[in-house]
């Protein structure tokens, strides 16, 4: 099993996005740290006061966002987008087509980027 660590602004703001992915949560530790379970994926959504939110020795400070991103494998494309729409989920793209199916870029609210890839239908 994998374990992911995304930093994000607000745990509790972050939960309906994970949870329309088919996330559940297996351990809170109080309102700045959840571990999320979906199939072989553990992902921990650290907030703002976790030991990974804090200003390193060079004194950058972490933040989400970016481009690398974990991949969530779904059933319809379509179908994962609608139930994330009702969650205020912003997509970068529309889907694009490629070789070995569909993906699309969307965030979480904090800006972590989630690849929705549907495989290819032979």
């Amino acid at each position: 099993m994998a374990t992911v660590r995304y930093l994000v602004k607000d745990v509790d703001a972050s939960l309906p996005f994970y949870e329309a992915l088919g996330f559940k949560v297996t351990e809170r530790w109080g309102p700045p740290f959840v571990m999320l379970a979906r199939a072989d994926l553990n992902l921990w959504l650290s907030g703002p006061g976790t030991s990974a939110s804090k200003p390193l020795q060079s004194g950058a400070i972490p933040e989400p966002g970016g481009w690398n991103r974990i991949v969530i494998e779904v059933k319809s494309i379509e179908e994962a987008m609608r139930a994330l729409h009702s969650t205020g989920a912003r997509f970068r793209s529309d889907p694009i087509q490629g070789p070995g199916g569909k993906q699309v870029l969307t965030e979480d609210p904090s800006g972590n980027p989630i690849e929705l890839f549907e495989a290819a239908h032979e």
